[in-house]
């Protein structure tokens, strides 16, 4: 005997639209874009058994959303809520977490802790902890930040930036400052050497034997480094470290001199020494912007690197040191490579500078 035929499908315009479009994007579940060409064949005329040919299912699956759809239309071939625990935390009290943590302090701190706020909003830690986690808030970390006030700001960008990214020809350039101050420490007991599951341990406390003041010049084409140690930091400390400058760059190459705005660099003394060296031109970095100075960096790694847990019972010892590690470094010198323009670097500023002003706080 002939089986049961099967309820015939009938489409408004609107649906065989959203149908169509269900199948053809690449967005859409493969689930339910088979389920939209199972319904477009059954509104073609075709019965279970053809439908499940033509889409490449089982004829049960062909019957389930051909029912699905007569029964609940569209709605019929969407995934139903599956079943497990409700959720415990709603929406107005995600809302009160976010804005309690983002627009109030507690009465006894400077911010919020997933405990306090916890207690304060009778939920769990753990769910504050999981609301702050989704949203990116962490109150109990905070960065420090400052804008240049320089009124020549623009202009020093992007003269600093064009010699890093189109140095002229038959120069050097060289990013210069002094990292003063440099302290020789010692330790007021040994070192404890690192252990299988145990850092390096060392005192807290130290003694302290004297400070030098080491100056930098950083090639931005080589990489290699031309230093000099004093045991102060004056203009006249700087002058010598020109000439030494003078001294160790070929006379046949003009030098451009990447620096900051420090006094010392600008007395009467080292101008006059300027205008007899008219090889040398000095480009000045905004105010308050040592992050544009690529010496910079190269600073930090000696401060990481060799003098954060270094341990000098004289600053000669201290000196020796730092000579040792600046040599090991021209041996392999490894250049940094400035890769934004001075219009990225002028954009990003802008985009900060109007998100801190739209800002509430």
């Amino acid at each position: 005997m002939p089986g049961p035929v099967a309820p015939a499908v009938e489409l408004t315009d609107d649906e065989r639209a959203l149908l169509i479009s269900w199948t053809r994007r690449s967005t859409s579940a493969n689930a339910l874009a088979m389920r939209s060409r199972i319904v477009l064949a059954a509104a073609d005329g075709l019965g279970n058994t053809a439908v499940a040919a033509k889409v490449g299912v089982e004829v049960g699956t062909a019957r389930k959303w051909r029912t699905r759809f007569l029964a609940d239309r569209l709605e019929g071939l969407l995934d139903e809520p599956r079943p497990g625990r409700p959720r415990t935390v709603t929406d107005d009290q995600v809302e009160a977490v976010i804005t309690r943590t983002l627009e109030t302090t507690p009465r006894n701190a400077t911010h919020w802790s997933t405990r306090s706020l916890a207690t304060e909003l009778d939920l769990s830690q753990s769910a504050v902890s999981r609301i702050w986690r989704a949203f990116g808030l962490a109150p109990h970390r905070e960065d420090s930040w400052k804008l240049s006030k320089d009124p020549q700001f623009i202009d020093k960008v992007r003269d600093v930036v064009g010699l890093y990214l189109d140095p002229p020809e038959a120069a050097v350039v060289l990013c210069v400052d002094e990292k003063s101050q440099i302290q020789a420490l010692d330790r007021t007991a040994p070192v404890l050497p690192m252990l299988p599951g145990t850092p390096a341990r060392a005192t807290h406390d130290y003694v302290r034997h004297g400070t030098s003041s080491l100056y930098a010049a950083l090639n931005i084409t080589s990489g290699t480094v031309i230093s000099s140690l004093h045991a102060r930091h004056r203009a006249i400390e700087f002058k010598k470290f020109l000439q030494k400058i003078d001294r160790e760059v070929p006379a046949e190459y003009a030098v451009h001199v990447v620096l900051d705005n420090a006094s010392t660099h600008k007395t009467p003394a080292v101008k006059r020494w300027l205008l007899a060296h008219p090889r040398f031109v000095l480009h000045f970095t905004p105010t308050s912007s040592s992050w544009l100075n690529l010496v910079e960096r190269w600073f930090g790694e000696l401060t990481t690197k060799k003098l954060k847990r270094g341990t000098h019972r004289s600053v000669r010892a201290l000196n020796a040191d730092i000579r040792d590690w600046i040599a090991t470094w021209n041996n392999n010198p490894r250049p940094y490579v400035w890769t934004k323009t001075a219009d990225q670097i002028l954009d990003s500023i802008a985009r900060y500078c109007s998100r801190i002003n739209d800002s509430r706080h």
